[in-house]
């Protein structure tokens, strides 16, 4: 049983979409954050960092309420990659990425604004890229557009067809959502999905 509202501090089409697969009623929130890394901060612990702030953020106007909070961070080596907002940046980190693996880093942040208990874990996705050509690239780039993904590519929907393997605990979580550790966490503030 329900009580709380149930909020997703999110703007995501693809988050919201994979909540809405847990047939709960909620709504969603966008939270005005900034989601620049910290210096020296580890990518697990600025995904992990934003996915808190997004949830508290919403709080503030929501001080009885479950509030989801999610970020995702993509690492490729050392380096992180974000959204890369433009046609040129989503081309370079594509091409980085072919024929190697990145780290996807989700984020899941569960906080009851009412009793102050929060729940946070970053949910690791592992995805082998295809070794792409330039043109392929270029194709895929122009057909979806996803520059407001992390990494350059969405894999639910022609994105899966740049990858040649993933492995996690979660598919969910590649897409930024992780629902099976949302559901523990949503069972533990007594929120049952089934």
């Amino acid at each position: 049983m329900q009580a709380q509202n149930l909020i997703l501090a999110s703007s995501s089409i693809y988050r919201r979409e994979l909540l809405e697969r847990l047939q709960l009623p909620f709504s969603c929130i966008s939270p005005e954050v900034d989601e620049t890394a910290l210096v020296g901060e580890l990518p697990q612990e600025t995904a992990l960092r934003l996915a808190e702030m997004k949830a508290r953020k919403v709080a503030e106007a929501h001080p009885d309420a479950l509030i989801i909070g999610c970020d995702q961070v993509a690492t490729l080596g050392n380096q992180q990659l974000g959204k890369p907002l433009h046609h040129d940046k989503a081309v370079k980190q594509l091409s980085m990425m072919r024929g190697r693996e990145v780290i996807f880093h989700s984020a899941l942040c569960l906080y009851n604004s009412a009793t102050g208990n929060i729940q946070a874990e970053v949910v690791p996705y592992v995805v082998k890229f295809r070794n792409l050509s330039d043109d392929q690239i270029e194709r895929y780039l122009r057909k979806e557009q996803p520059y407001h993904c992390a990494g350059s590519a969405k894999s639910e929907g022609l994105g899966i067809a740049l990858i040649e393997s993933m492995t996690g605990e979660d598919p969910n979580a590649l897409i930024g959502l992780p629902l099976i550790k949302l559901v523990n966490m949503l069972q533990r503030e007594n929120v049952y999905v089934i």
